[in-house]
């Protein structure tokens, strides 16, 4: 089922979730990486999706942290409920008017704006509600939801997961909503590498790749770095 105003074209925001209490990697945003933080060069990479509005969706104290860079990467600040990550990314769709949203994530500096583009573009070609690339490097993807489905989540979810995760609580009732979660391009596929920092060895990791290829690599040469580096082993 297609959802969403027909009559106008879909209102898109790219929202990433952010904030700085990691459990495993304190206050990683923050952390340098090349010429700004892990934040602002996630939001650096954003801003190659097709969208109409760019949201950092965290909680008070990394609004205020944050605001900065967010601004200098041309996001909006939208502060929510610091553990209840579905519930933030309904406020933002409500108050930003969104009919769909290509949520992301504060972990991937190397999220890939072509590959977002592309799940948008299927999303446009079969009404789904929900699309996820599969494949390519853990932290190269995004997840597009329809913003009629994820207000229906978050009215609904009631375990700790499903607020937690966002879209979980979609693309486990196939009966009910259009999820598809379709291969990556074959020049992508690598599922086997990360380029997601959650951890110290994933921070040094992603240094490594900024020292190498500059702050904005693009998704070939991160692609061939990795594939380079599972070669040695």
């Amino acid at each position: 089922m297609i959802r969403g105003p027909a009559d106008r074209p879909r209102r898109v925001g790219v929202v990433v979730q952010m904030r700085l209490d990691s459990s495993r990697l304190p206050r990683k945003a923050l952390l340098p990486l090349g010429e700004t933080s892990l934040a602002g060069a996630v939001m650096r990479r954003l801003r190659g999706v097709r969208a109409d509005e760019r949201v950092l969706a965290t909680d008070e104290a990394g609004a205020e942290a944050l605001a900065a860079v967010a601004m200098e990467y041309g996001f909006s600040v939208f502060a929510g409920p610091k553990e209840d990550v579905l519930a933030r990314y309904a406020m933002v769709v409500r108050v930003y008017g969104l009919d769909r949203v290509v949520r992301a994530t504060g972990d991937n500096p190397f999220a890939s704006a072509i590959l977002a583009n592309a799940a948008q573009e299927a999303a446009d070609e079969t009404g789904a509600e929900y699309v996820g690339l599969v494949g390519m490097p853990v932290g190269m993807g995004v997840e597009v939801v329809d913003a009629s489905a994820l207000l229906e989540a978050a009215s609904e979810a009631d375990s700790a997961y499903d607020r937690e995760h966002v879209c979980p609580f979609l693309y486990g009732r196939p009966e009910r909503f259009k999820a598809l979660r379709p291969q990556c391009p074959p020049s992508y596929r690598l599922p086997e590498a990360r380029v997601t920092v959650d951890t110290a060895e994933d921070y040094e990791r992603a240094k490594a790749i900024v020292a190498a290829l500059g702050d904005e690599p693009s998704d070939e040469a991160v692609i061939a770095w990795l594939r380079a580096r599972l070669e040695e082993r």
